[in-house]
């Protein structure tokens, strides 16, 4: 076994320390832009924008909802607390789902799952707002 001093093990293990942040640097910036994918992102308003029933209940559809298979990933959300001239936050809950292909996402528009949904929760929304979105590189 070869014994090193202090002063060289600490200044070798900045140097291993120092690498693996710079690894985690470019690994990070390389998996930030999702590629290859379909956004299928949902807004509702609810008739009763004051019940927090009516709130629950639509989460909880939306929670069930998320298990079809074709759905990759999915984030229920509220409107954050942001004051600006470009944000709407009217809406009461916000649904992102990714895909991985547009097949997938106008499979998941017949899919039961989703039928079930809409004919146990629609009577919960007043207003919803699709937007889809794909690559904008070919």
């Amino acid at each position: 076994m070869k014994i090193i001093s202090r002063r060289k093990f600490l200044n070798n293990s900045s140097k291993a320390s120092l690498a693996g942040t710079a690894i985690f640097a470019v690994n990070n910036s390389v998996t930030k832009q999702m590629k290859n994918i379909f956004i299928h992102h949902v807004y509702f308003w609810l008739k009763d924008s004051s019940s927090q029933t009516d709130m629950d209940k639509l989460v909880a559809g939306l929670t069930k909802l998320s298990k079809v298979k074709t759905i990759q990933q999915f984030h229920i959300g509220k409107p954050a607390n942001t004051k600006r001239d470009v944000i709407d936050s009217s809406y009461a809950v916000s649904w992102m789902l990714i895909f991985d292909s547009e097949a997938d996402q106008a499979s998941y528009q017949t899919d039961p799952v989703h039928l079930t949904f809409i004919e146990d929760c629609s009577q919960l929304w007043s207003k919803v707002i699709v937007y889809d979105a794909v690559d904008a590189e070919k």
